[in-house]
């Protein structure tokens, strides 16, 4: 959630930034309509505070005329009737403003340009292309190899669903274990949360309610709290430290989790979305950061290039691109995705994305610290990445390991926990 002092002192620079990401006429009515309610607000405001000065002060009189002993007839005006009608219509321009304020995107940093994918920026290139004959795709490749049985899983769970088996299997849970150990390593405290989050959660993080249609919800009951399933482990970290304050000294404080993601987005048929790398559920590591407000660029630089050192070590072929304006996060003032090359559609695919939130997200989850020497506290904030979902680095693997004899090497920081360094075609059953 936006700040609403700034929208006070400097419409023009927010109004502006706004139509990075939405059309400038929309942006205009919405910052008007907000403009109007935060004028009503603080004029009821100021018209309660005169009102209770107002009882106070015929309170004194009626206590101390009853004191004198003076005769005192009681007022005509039912000044609690008054009072409480005040109250009444602030709630609900309360309410009417907390609902426009939740509809605004953040704030795209000075450096992110308008424009969709069309004018994402690609800023960096990591090594070269392997040169491959006769590339098979990864569909191609887990299918002969066994190691995804895509038939399976739809007859399991239906379209956009496989299942990872005999060493698909390992190299799946191989690439988890190692980012869990990598992540424990560099400082990140290790968690696993629920999957079924509160309403709260996603609302925290920005997803709802634009994107409460994108996600599992489960059925409750009439008064019960609403659920969904997580869709991303940012929503469930940063949701499990709503509407606390750290102390200065804990930060900047790291968090990664791993779990299943849950997406009711309709997996893709077109070539480059094909086998994992679209579906609606799928691994995925992810790191978190709280910072404090001078720290935000900083540490998002910091996250890019770890979770680019882990694409390295992995020893893919990928690059690092600034996200426009309007095909990053709604959330996000800053968003860099780091893209492996898939040699079957000579094209990039996302496996990671780093974001910088600034203060938007704690905003709205009530997320502060203490400074040192202010009687105020700030909010934090809010960093995270992929790091990395496996269902794109797995393809990824398999189409730049593949071999001319249809096998697959394993990369070599995974060998010891995959248990072989090469996964070839099995051999029939006689």
């Amino acid at each position: 959630m936006l700040d609403i002092e700034l929208i006070r002192k400097d419409r023009a620079s927010v109004e502006a930034a706004l139509s990075k990401r939405l059309d400038p006429s929309e942006v205009s009515r919405a910052l008007s309509s907000i403009a109007g309610l935060d004028r009503q607000r603080r004029e009821l405001i100021g018209e309660i505070d005169a009102e209770r000065q107002r009882r106070k002060e015929e309170a004194r009189a009626f206590a101390a005329a009853k004191q004198a002993g003076q005769a005192v007839e009681p007022t005509a005006r039912d000044a609690k009737a008054a009072l409480q009608e005040l109250e009444d219509r602030l709630a609900g321009v309360q309410e009417q403003l907390h609902a426009a304020m939740s509809e605004l995107p953040n704030l795209p940093a000075d450096d992110v340009v308008a424009g969709g994918k069309e004018a994402n920026q690609v800023v960096k290139v990591f090594g070269a292309p392997p040169k491959i004959d006769n590339v098979r795709d990864h569909v191609q490749l887990a299918t002969e190899l066994g190691l995804v049985d895509f038939e399976r899983g739809v007859k399991l769970g239906g379209s956009g669903f496989w299942i990872y088996t005999g060493w698909g299997a390992r190299l799946e849970w191989a690439l988890v274990n190692w980012f869990v150990d990598r992540h424990f390593a560099a400082g990140y405290q290790f968690m696993l949360p629920p999957h079924l989050l509160l309403d709260s959660a996603g609302y925290a993080a920005g997803q709802f309610p634009k994107f409460y249609d994108d996600v599992f919800h489960l059925a409750v009951g009439e008064g019960e709290r609403g659920q969904f399933l997580l869709p991303t482990s940012e929503t469930a970290i940063l949701g499990a430290y709503q509407n606390e304050i750290f102390e200065a000294g804990d930060l900047p404080h790291k968090a990664y989790a791993y779990t299943p993601c849950y997406r009711s987005e309709k997996a893709g048929s077109h070539s480059d979305e094909r086998g994992t790398v679209r579906g609606h559920q799928f691994n995925k590591v992810e790191i978190f950061q709280f910072t404090s407000a001078e720290d935000g660029e900083q540490t998002l630089e910091e996250m890019v290039d770890y979770a680019e050192g882990l694409v390295d070590a992995l020893g893919l072929h990928f690059r690092r691109s600034l996200l426009a304006a309007d095909d990053a996060s709604a959330s996000m003032r800053k968003t860099i995705d780091i893209e492996v090359w898939m040699p079957s559609t000579r094209k990039y695919k996302e496996v990671s994305s780093v974001s910088w939130a600034g203060d938007y997200q704690a905003r709205r989850a009530g997320i502060r610290y203490r400074v040192p020497g202010s009687k105020t506290n700030r909010f934090v904030h809010t960093l995270n990445g992929s790091a990395l979902a496996t269902s794109r680095i797995f393809p990824a693997i398999l189409e730049q390991y593949q071999q001319e004899d249809g096998s697959v090497l394993v990369p070599e920081v995974l060998r010891d926990r995959v248990g072989t360094d090469r996964i070839s075609k099995p051999s029939r059953k006689k």
